[in-house]
This record gives structure tokens, sequence and C-alpha cells, in this order.
């Protein structure tokens, strides 16, 4: 049976990165026993300009069919991130409980970190942020807008479980890894009530999972330290705002966003998750052809890896780094001049050789 992907290449950059992530998919499908079926829709910034809306009523329960959803980027200008982002990625997030986002950062073979002598043995870890709740909440509002006394308040939420249920699946992921250690995000000697009672949840399903080890760093000194010391970190776990914000730090020592994926995870397999690169719609160079594909192939293999096709995963993987490795065939962002097909191109060499 073929797995059911729902595409949506959304804006700018999106619509160049997602053929490209198709074409490895179809090349992997040629293989007895695997195979996929696409069906893509136009939600994007584009459909926001000429029907007021992200994403049509129905559009939920339509997508909620699906095995998977392999999103390209959103945003573009002359519409407001805000009204992207909850109009479309906040709400698919939310409606399928994608409870866990799931950012990899690992410097790939032949890729140069901008940090003086580290290698591919120094950096590589998995930033695990919670999805769908903390200080992303909808709770709040603004009084006397456009007075002297004008003020706007936002309020985090943080609940038992909510934070559980993203605490046990990253203490889950860094059991499965060699080095069996977790470090978890916090501010609790400024945010007085939210973050000591994150700093507990941890602390108890710590406890249910003796064989890891655990530590905790406020999220001013974490940021520098992925930067001095990112040897230091295996699987890192936060907030929604504290993961955000530490899983764009992360690549930006790994080569860029340009090669920064991630998925929307919602753990049980009742709903579909998601698969997105980080790096955004990228306006400026959109319609150049010049996009590093490399996040969204790498989202691919994090799509397989779900989809418990690893062998396809590890593949595919294997070619991505075989291309970086050599060097010969390299988008601009990192130093080279081939273009998104050019890379791809070279990609599916490796995987059909």
């Amino acid at each position: 049976m073929a797995h059911r992907i729902a595409l949506i290449p959304g804006d700018g950059i999106g619509l160049e990165v997602t053929p490209e992530g198709v074409r490895c998919l179809e090349a992997l499908a040629r293989r007895p026993g695997l195979d996929f079926e696409f069906t893509e829709f136009p939600y994007s910034c584009e459909y926001y300009a000429k029907h007021g809306v992200m994403m049509p009523e129905g559009a939920i329960d339509e997508l909620s069919g699906f095995d998977k959803i392999l999103l390209g980027a959103v945003g573009y200008p002359g519409v407001p991130d805000h009204v992207s982002l909850w109009g479309l990625l906040i709400p698919l997030r939310r409606e399928f409980q994608q409870c866990v986002n799931l950012r990899p950062v690992r410097l790939l073979r032949g890729l140069t970190s901008p940090l003086r002598n580290r290698g591919p043995e120094d950096i590589d870890f998995i930033v695990v942020r919670e999805n769908n709740e903390g200080e992303y909440s909808e709770i709040g509002g603004r009084l006397y807008d456009g007075l002297p006394e004008g003020m706007a308040i936002q309020s985090t939420v943080i609940t038992r479980k909510g934070s559980e249920r993203v605490l046990d699946f990253a203490f889950r992921l860094a059991q499965s890894r060699p080095a069996r250690h977790l470090s978890s995000a916090t501010k609790s000697n400024g945010i007085k009530h939210t973050m000591p009672f994150w700093d507990e949840c941890v602390a108890d399903v710590g406890r249910r999972y003796p064989d890891v080890t655990w530590d905790q760093f406020h999220i001013d000194i974490l940021a520098a330290n992925f930067v001095t010391h990112p040897d230091w970190f295996d699987v890192v776990v936060g907030s929604n705002l504290f993961g955000d914000i530490l899983s764009d730090l992360g690549p930006a020592i790994a080569g860029g966003i340009g090669v920064a994926p991630s998925a929307n995870i919602n753990p049980t397999g009742e709903l579909p998750s998601m698969f997105e690169p980080v790096h955004g719609s990228a306006p400026d160079i959109a319609g150049k052809g010049i996009a590093n594909p490399i996040a969204m192939l790498w989202t691919v293999v994090m799509m397989l890896e779900d989809l418990s096709e690893q062998q396809a995963a590890d593949d595919l993987m294997g070619a991505i780094e075989a291309v970086t490795g050599e060097g010969r065939v390299l988008t601009g962002d990192l130093g080279g001049s081939a273009s998104t097909r050019e890379f791809t191109d070279a990609v599916l060499a490796h995987l059909n050789g």
C-alpha cells in the first residue's frame, strides 16, 4: 500500500525545494515494496491574497486522511507573518496534536562550521521543542491601543500533560542515542512561575529514565554554550519559545539554516505528522533556482524514518552526505555555485548508483 503524502509547497523557495524532495521520494519508490501517493494543496500566502484565508474551511478534515504532510515554506511580503503562521502552521500543529518539534543539528561531512576547529564529531545533537503550548498561547490581548497608556499582555501556558508528553519523547530519544544524555532549557531564576513548574516536570519525568543522565541550563548560558561547547550536547529539550530559538541557533553553527530540517510529530501516530525545512520562504532568493535543497531532502529523510522506512532514509541521508563530502556540487550558501536542481541531481546520482 502506498504512503499517502499531502504536499503543501507554500511560498517562495518552498515551491522550488518541495519538488526536489518529491524527486528523491520517486527515485526511492522504484524499489520493490515502496510507493508514495502525492496530493498537492495550494495553501499559501498567494492563496490568502486570493481568498482571504490561508486554507479553506474543511482543510483540516481533508488533510487528516493522509499519512504525512510535507510542507515547503510559508510566508511572503505583503502578508504579515502572524497571519501566515496562525492561519496555517499553528492550526495544523495543534489540530493534529503535533506536540513535538524535532530539529536535528549535525555538521554534515564536508561542510565547515563557522566555529573554529570544530568538525562533525563536535556538532551532533537534537533539539526537542514543545510545539503546542508554552509562550505561543493565544491568551492575552491589548488595551488602549494608540494611547500613552497602551499595553499588551501575553500569557505563557505550561501544563503538566503538555510538558510530560514532550519530555517523555525527549528522554526516550536520549535512551536511543549512545550518549544517553539530555539537557533542559530553563529560566527559573527570572521567570517565577512557569519555569520552576517546567523544571519540576523535567525532574519527575527524569526519574522514569534512570539510564539517562540529564542536566539543565538557563537559556542564556545554554545559547552561549551552543557556540563555545557544542560537543556537550546530545538531546536538548525546551519550551516552545526556548526550543524555537535554540533550534535556529543550532543550524547556524552547523552550516546555516539552508541545511536545517524539522519534523512536527504526533507521537501517537493517530493523526498525521508534518515535515518542513526550517529555512522559511526566503523571498530574497525565490525564483532564482539557487536555494539549498539539503534542508528539504533531510526533512524527507525524517519523514521516511517516521514512516518506518529506515533503509530508504539511511540511503538518502548517505547520498546527501556523499555529495557534501565530495564538495564539488554545493549551492552558493555553502561556497559553491550549483543550482537547487543540480545539487539534487548529484544526490540522485549517488542514490541510484
